[in-house]
């Protein structure tokens, strides 16, 4: 299928591995520019090197940016690279697990600017002149747990869940008869380093190994198995491109089955 999105440009973030690499890769084989951009410059760079696969049609463009995306600074290098954006991918690391009355102003500070405040910001500086073009594609990807919010994930709970009431009523605001969409997708258990270091961290408290530890887990997901980025990749373009104008202000979940909920 032509996902009618070649020549388009997109902003891809946290793009240097896992899920936001897999949705950069997804994009630029269906010959979208992309910037990427994360934290860490030599895993941007290698990231870059990989999404210059003979699979990139001719002529499509890669561009690294290394910053902090969640800082203006950050912000203001990724659009001195490129002004405009026809597809913007918001994602940025999950805060830390851990019980909530240990947790004080500045650490709910710092989940809220990261994983609310950042895609709001980036939504603001980008859809109006989507919005002008008559073409625009906002996907946040955010977690499993808005749906089902985990117990020692408060800070991811409640910073994503504030997006989520966010993105409800803007994606439903005029911009949706102007062309631009936005869309939440959450991830459950992706083969991902966030839940390698998860596992490890639980066999660690258990005393079990990290094998045994996976394969617990994967019991617990009806298509019991991890998912790979590159198929999540895969319902980013499709979200990203012609023939999902008619999607907006959902909450795509992509969990092998795991929420149990009809809605």
């Amino acid at each position: 299928m032509d996902l009618g999105i070649s020549g388009k440009w997109a902003l891809v973030c946290g793009a240097s591995k896992g899920l936001g690499f897999g949705c950069a890769q997804a994009l630029v084989r269906e010959g979208v520019n992309v910037v990427i951009n994360a934290r860490g410059k030599d895993a941007l760079d290698a990231a870059a090197q990989l999404l210059a696969d003979p699979k990139r049609p001719q002529g499509t463009q890669v561009l690294a940016v290394a910053a902090d995306i969640t800082l203006p600074e950050g912000r203001a290098a990724v659009f001195a690279q490129q002004a405009d954006y026809d597809i913007v991918i918001t994602n940025a690391g999950g805060p830390p697990p851990g019980d909530f009355r240990s947790w004080n102003r500045d650490v709910w500070i710092k989940a809220v600017d990261a994983n609310m405040l950042t895609p709001i910001e980036l939504i603001q500086a980008t859809v109006d002149r989507m919005a002008e073009r008559g073409f625009g594609r906002v996907i946040n990807i955010t977690s499993g747990a808005v749906k089902a919010p985990i117990d020692n994930l408060g800070l991811s709970n409640g910073a994503r869940s504030g997006l989520t009431g966010f993105i409800a009523g803007v994606a439903r605001s005029k911009l949706a008869s102007q062309g631009v969409t936005i869309n939440n997708l959450l991830p459950g258990a992706f083969d991902t380093d966030r839940l390698n270091t998860t596992m490890a961290g639980a066999a660690q408290k258990t005393g079990k190994s990290i094998d045994e530890i996976k394969d617990m887990r994967k019991k617990t997901i009806p298509a019991q198995r991890f998912g790979t980025s590159e198929e999540f990749g895969a319902i980013c373009a499709f979200l990203c491109s012609q023939h999902a104008g008619y999607i907006t202000g959902q909450n795509i979940l992509a969990d092998g089955g795991f929420y149990p909920g009809t809605f």
